[in-house]
């Protein structure tokens, strides 16, 4: 799975929603985290912040939507599966990649006994989720391409077919332009590229990039 929706927000600026359930506070923290470590550390800045909490419940799918080869969680002290694994299994199945949610809970003074718990957790993890902005990862790639003066018009009037990105364009005896594109679109792109040049463009593919 190359293209799929992942947070739009980050470590230092996550989404949060807020629930009081029989006085107890659950604070919900979510942002786009890639890979165990990156989740890891986004666990870590929000224990940090909420030293003071009874509990920082934590699940993350750090991959691709419900793919299990970089997840984990945690019950931080809650009954034995009544946290970190009721909530991986929302996030298992929300359909968004590349994110990790934290539950700050301080303790209300009522106990909510194990279903309680469970249902808490995962009703604040549906609460962050159901605002929580996103956008689509989609690996793109940076390639040069020269072009005749003749043919630049055609060029610019291609790039948006094939979702590419101007970033650089410059000029001498051709115009060089260096633009970002889905890798999924490049042999697309080439072979649109050589249909509305006559064949007299050249483009090197200079790297794969970040979404």
């Amino acid at each position: 799975m190359s293209r799929y929706p992942v947070p739009a927000v980050f470590p230092d600026q996550p989404h949060q929603a807020e629930l009081v359930i029989r006085r107890s506070r659950f604070l919900a923290h979510c942002a786009r985290t890639t890979g165990h470590a990156e989740a890891r550390a986004f666990v870590e800045r929000i224990r940090a912040a909420h030293a003071d909490a009874t509990h920082n419940c934590w699940a993350y799918v750090a991959g691709p939507p419900e793919q299990t080869a970089e997840i984990g969680f945690s019950d931080d002290g809650e009954p034995h599966g009544t946290a970190g694994r009721p909530m991986l299994q929302i996030l298992l199945h929300c359909g968004i990649g590349e994110l990790c949610v934290v539950v700050t809970r301080w303790f209300g003074g009522v106990k909510l006994g194990t279903g309680g718990l469970v249902r808490a957790y995962q009703d604040s993890v549906r609460a962050v989720l159901a605002e929580l902005p996103q956008e689509e990862r989609v690996p793109r790639c940076r390639a040069l391409v020269r072009v005749e003066f003749a043919h630049l018009d055609r060029l610019h009037r291609l790039l948006p077919d094939v979702e590419a990105r101007l970033l650089e364009e410059s000029y001498d005896a051709a115009a060089s332009l260096t633009i970002s594109l889905p890798r999924a679109r490049w042999e697309e792109f080439t072979a649109l590229l050589a249909g509305r040049t006559d064949g007299r463009a050249t483009c090197d593919l200079l790297e794969d990039t970040p979404s």
